[in-house]
């Protein structure tokens, strides 16, 4: 008993400050160190810095600028990392729901980090599990596991159970000593192995990373093969290391890596400055690609709390009002419902005590209690609890105005849980369970137009309760916004689906009449299922079970889905969509799976977070085109050059300067430019029939304008300007097209580029520096005219290009 004792008042604060504490690495940002070794130990920092040294050893120093690109590459690199890590981390602690614990025999709120091992954890509905532990009191506790298992369906928890770090409580009251803490808990060593907890998936990541792999295998013999070409044929050792760094060097992406980290750590910051959290990183791109929005009518359509309404008395005398204050004040943890009837009555009556309870979940979408000698009662959906008659029709027409309607039932006993979650059982329909019954543990359930029969407990309707929601003001602009952008919205709800359409009528929201009970829906047949979530807008009475099976079924069909949430209820599905969207103030639970979180809870956030992952994705797009057409226009260059034997057609700090006002400089604009593009599948094949054509013909340019100088009585360097000319002619002319649709400020980006290199022509210093000299009239205009033919060329491939996009 002295031990029972001791674990039911918790852990003193002497013995909390010895104890191991739950330390996790946070998920939304990596460490200074990790961020460090990510943008300087790359194998394209090292091939570059080998590189920066021969030329430094063997030639000129104007020649070894790309080194100091490299260098602030870095450095931009790591302190635009760090500021989202700085932003990501504040939002995190916001996000992070205080746990209940018991120290001292009292109940106080701790931090997560602040958990330590031996606490006493108390749970009630949506409370997250962050630590593995023993049950030591269960009041009615029932536990989601799904996320761990793959199991759905919630699993009781009595003295003695195990529970894991990673599952969540969804009905009853509990509380656990926690044995597992930290690294050693279930849940962190499962997102250790990358089990059920992953990152989210983004083409743009995978398809970066694949170019950099596959250019890094092709820069290793591409790069011999040069070097040894430019070593043979060169008298001057150190012309040809020049020559070579040149070819090499253009061939290396190194700023697409840059500009994918600058884009991504912008478009964090920026959502945090609306309290967005974004919780993994790739979430951003998942935004842009999203077509589907599902969303949960309570806490996103409506705000999160109700007002409780009419109490409407069906039987004389009956002590409706004293049934609804108790079962309000039965849990500990009130839901929505509970906490709006407990505003009108504020405590339970005397003589109120429960003995045998339910508490409500999801599934069952009912709760109740047994009060001694006053009977059993229980409060709950209408069309859940009732099999037609009059109170039925009664609460149906109550529902159209767009109040949630429940019922107060009296019952002989308590009917026992799983008998009442049968009847919504998905491959049963409610027509099924009128003409058969349903039978579950032996217990059945029969409509008899009074009420229910389960477990020989006849429920006695009373009275309907309505509770009047809370439509967000800003819901009806927002849903105006996805439609101008082609995002479809479906509403997806536990509640009565007439007064689901009603309330999504209001908002206008199209064919929102047209509502769906979900528990006709087929269950078996994806498909059909899939038919039906095409062509139909409003959902009501969906099950948890359900909305992940929606999700699934939308993504089947080609949708990229995004599901907004904030209860335990939605969870499956926010686990399960393309972007899962949890409102800030929504159950830890949901918080803790959702990709996106919006701590402020305002839902007209969501245009600003769907906004800023299209700009991102769109503007990296933009930018890969212009990395990679430099990178194939250096590798045919190179390849043309070491198999033919001849001298590179230009020096590195021609490319510098080339690179610079054609890409660097462009690039930076560009990846923070404004868009309202939403970003499609097949990002890889278009960057790459915009590049390599382009790309090619660059080459071909320079090559023919370098050779048609060479071949004349100019001296090297005027043979280079006219190879230089040509290459920022085509490649200025590629980030015109890159560029569209022009407006002002890109219109003023592209003439300031074109008009930089022309004053640098101009200005004797800059000439020399750059080692240029544009004295052979007729190689120079030989140049343009070369540029112009190929300028059109480009034109014509991109377009043909384009009408094989999909």
């Amino acid at each position: 008993m002295d031990r029972l004792s001791t674990v039911a008042n918790g852990l003193t604060s002497a013995q909390v400050v010895g104890a191991k504490p739950n330390h996790v690495p946070r998920r939304s940002s990596r460490s200074l160190s990790a961020i460090v070794r990510a943008n300087v130990f790359t194998l394209f920092n090292l091939v570059i810095g080998v590189l920066w040294a021969l030329v430094l050893i063997f030639g000129e120093w104007q020649d070894s600028l790309f080194g100091l690109v490299i260098v602030a590459n870095v450095l931009i690199g790591i302190i635009q990392e760090l500021r989202a890590k700085r932003t990501l981390d504040k939002l995190a602690v916001i996000n992070e729901a205080p746990v209940r614990v018991r120290r001292d025999g009292e109940e106080r709120l701790v931090q997560p980090r602040q958990v330590v091992l031996g606490d006493l954890i108390l749970l009630g509905p949506g409370d997250r599990l962050l630590v593995d532990g023993e049950v030591i009191e269960s009041d009615g506790l029932e536990v989601d596991e799904s996320l761990l298992t793959g199991e759905a369906d919630p699993v009781h928890k009595q003295p003695g159970d195990e529970v894991l770090s990673g599952s969540f409580a969804v009905a009853g009251a509990g509380a656990f000593v926690a044995t597992r803490v930290g690294t050693d808990a279930y849940a962190v060593k499962l997102a250790e192995e990358a089990s059920k907890f992953h990152l989210a998936h983004s083409e743009l990541r995978e398809g970066v990373a694949n170019f950099i792999k596959y250019i890094t295998w092709l820069v290793i013999p591409i790069g011999a093969l040069l070097i040894y070409s430019q070593l043979k044929h060169s008298a001057d050792f150190g012309t040809a290391i020049t020559g070579a760094v040149a070819g090499i060097v253009t061939m290396i992406p190194e700023g697409l890596v840059l500009m994918t980290s600058i884009a991504f750590a912008v478009g964090v910051v920026r959502l945090g400055r609306r309290k967005c959290l974004v919780q993994e990183l790739p979430a951003i791109e998942g935004l842009a690609r999203v077509d589907v929005l599902c969303l949960d009518k309570t806490g996103t359509l409506t705000a999160g709390g109700m007002d409780l309404d009419q109490v409407l008395p069906l039987r004389d005398g009956h002590p409706v009002e004293d049934a609804l204050a108790a079962l309000a004040h039965l849990d500990h943890s009130p839901n929505a419902t509970a906490q709006a009837i407990r505003a009108r009555y504020q405590n339970a009556r005397d003589g109120w005590t429960a003995g045998e309870t339910v508490p409500f979940s999801s599934a069952r979408k009912w709760s109740g209690a047994h009060f001694g000698e006053r009977g059993a009662w229980v409060l709950g959906a209408p069309d859940v609890l009732l099999d037609g008659g009059d109170a039925y029709e009664r609460a149906a027409e109550l529902a159209t105005t767009g109040a949630r309607v429940l019922v107060l039932g009296r019952a002989r006993t308590l009917p026992a849980p799983q008998a009442a979650e049968a009847r919504t059982e998905p491959d049963r329909t409610p027509i099924e369970a009128d003409r058969t019954g349903v039978e579950a543990d032996g217990a059945e359930i029969e409509a008899d137009g009074a009420g229910v029969e389960a477990d020989g407990a006849g429920i006695e309707a009373v009275a309907l309760v309505t509770l009047k929601q809370r439509v967000r003001p800003d819901a009806q602009e927002t849903l105006r916004y996805f439609a101008k952008q082609g995002v479809t919205v479906k509403v997806i709800s536990g509640d009565n689906p007439t007064a689901v359409s009603a309330i999504a009528t209001g908002l206008e929201i199209p064919d929102a009449h047209r509502s769906i009970d979900a528990r006709d829906l087929p269950y078996d047949d994806e498909a059909k299922l899939g038919e039906l979530l095409d062509s139909h807008t409003v959902f009501g009475r969906v099950s948890p079970r359900q909305k992940r099976q929606f999700v699934t079924a939308l993504q089947a069909r080609g949708h990229t889905v995004a599901m907004t949430g904030d209860g335990v209820n939605d969870v499956l599905a926010l686990k399960d969509a393309d972007l899962g969207i949890a409102m800030g103030a929504g159950s830890p639970a949901t918080k803790a799976v959702a990709q996106v979180v919006l701590l402020d809870d305002k839902f007209a956030t969501l245009p600003h977070v769907v906004g800023e992952g299209r700009r991102v994705l769109a503007n990296i797009e933009r930018v890969s085109n212009l990395f990679l057409t430099k990178t194939f226009y250096a590798i045919v260059l190179s390849l043309v050059v070491g198999v033919a034997g001849v001298m590179f057609p230009f020096a590195p700090r021609h490319s510098t300067l080339t690179n610079a006002l054609t890409i660097g400089i462009p690039a930076l604009f560009l990846a923070l430019a404004p868009t309202f593009e939403r970003s499609k599948p097949g990002f890889v094949p278009r960057v790459l029939r915009f590049a390599v054509p382009a790309g090619v013909l660059c080459a071909a340019a320079v090559l023919l304008s370098f050779w048609a100088a060479h071949s004349g009585t100019s001296t090297l360097v005027e043979d280079q300007t006219s190879a230089v000319i040509t290459l920022f002619l085509t490649t200025w002319w590629v980030l015109v097209l890159i560029a569209r649709p022009l407006n002002w400020w890109r219109i003023a980006l592209v003439a300031s580029m074109a008009a930089a290199f022309a004053i640098g022509l101009t200005i004797p210093f800059v000439r020399h520096f750059f080692a240029l000299e544009p004295g052979d009239l007729s190689n120079d205009l030989t140049a343009v005219g070369i540029s112009i033919v190929a300028a059109v060329m480009i034109s014509v491939a991109v377009k043909v290009a384009g009408t094989l996009r999909t």
